[in-house]
């Protein structure tokens, strides 16, 4: 680790909290700032057990801010970015794509200039890392894999705003000379998960008795992988990425949403101790989403060839730990669904 001063925007976020925690703990000597604007995704609650280490600090702020954003810079020097801040929803950004467009591709050109502005070319053990989707390259067919050379074609105002943000980190490797890495993911599960996404709301929904809404015939197929893993991944990528590559972090997972749907039914009956069946029946097929991609799967063999990294858990393995997690976690998923998780901030740090 050549960093010593590293800035992790959407650190609150589900993923971005396990980042931060990865690199708070394993990297005691580097001190790590988390920078998020805590709107409805950010959760300070997802990083109580890190909050007082001497290594982590949290500033609370918005990418979109570009004189809050050259401050900050000036604050703490960083050597280096690790940029998650994301609008990431995507039916939200089909109802609101304007606010996906400020987040994604002005936020993240706000950070790369003042990195650029405030390294002034000094790139040494600096470095300038960009975390985005698989959602960037369109929808697959029957068979075939994404890779690293896949042509763009979003389909959704939020992977457009994800593919637009990718090329702006490339242009600044290639105009300005700034060391970049790009990472593109496959869908991530696990724990502190925001519940609008698919596996924590079918978990929460399936606890409470309550429909489960399946878009289309649920045939849609995605690539899993736990978030834990992803974490792993860009700590792996951000200090043995080559400078100006992309490398796709996936999951080796395909899944129909019906059949993840089923397994984690039968999974939830056992834990619940239902009779079997209870939870499948709440399975409610609902009007498929607009522009709802068909297939996504990544081709992780440059990470794993080039960078010896490789998923620790499969599927199966995960759900379970993901589900016994949401269960003996219910305080915080209570705490998200009814807004307390909010009022951390205030208590953790106004009110010091």
């Amino acid at each position: 680790m050549n960093s010593k001063r590293v800035l992790i925007s959407g650190g609150a976020g589900f993923i971005g909290s396990h980042v931060v925690r990865l690199f708070v703990n394993k990297y005691p000597e580097v001190e790590v700032i988390n920078l998020d604007a805590l709107t409805y995704a950010g959760n300070l609650e997802n990083l109580a057990d890190i909050d007082n280490l001497p290594n982590y600090k949290f500033e609370k702020g918005d990418i979109t801010d570009e004189e809050y954003i050259n401050d900050l810079f000036k604050k703490y020097d960083f050597d280096g970015v690790i940029h998650l801040a994301a609008e990431s929803h995507v039916d939200r950004s089909i109802t609101d794509p304007l606010s996906f467009i400020k987040t994604n591709i002005v936020g993240t050109v706000n950070l790369l200039n003042a990195a650029r502005n405030h390294w002034n070319g000094e790139y040494e053990n600096k470095l300038f890392y960009h975390i985005s989707t698989d959602e960037v390259y369109g929808s697959l067919g029957e068979t075939g894999l994404f890779t690293e050379d896949t042509s763009y074609d979003p389909r959704s105002p939020y992977s457009a705003s994800k593919a637009s943000s990718d090329h702006l980190v490339r242009a600044y490797f290639h105009t300005y000379g700034m060391p970049v890495v790009i990472s593109n993911c496959s869908n991530n599960y696990g724990p502190n998960q925001f519940p609008e996404k698919l596996i924590p709301l079918v978990i929460n929904n399936i606890k409470n008795m309550k429909p489960i809404p399946v878009y289309g015939k649920g045939d849609n197929i995605r690539d899993w992988l736990y978030v834990v893993d992803h974490a792993r991944a860009i700590d792996v990528i951000f200090n043995e990425g080559k400078h100006g590559d992309t490398y796709n972090i996936g999951g080796i997972n395909e899944w129909t949403n019906i059949d993840l749907i089923r397994v984690m039914c039968r999974v939830m009956d056992r834990k619940l101790n239902r009779e079997a069946g209870a939870s499948e029946s709440l399975i409610t097929f609902v009007k498929d989403r607009a522009g709802h991609d068909r297939r996504y799967a990544i081709d992780s063999s440059k990470l794993m060839n080039e960078l010896d990294w490789k998923p620790s858990l499969q599927f199966e393995e995960g759900i379970e730990k993901t589900i016994d997690w949401y269960l003996e976690n219910e305080k915080w998923m209570k705490n998200v669904i009814d807004g307390t998780y909010e009022k951390y901030y205030n208590r953790q740090y106004e009110e010091r």
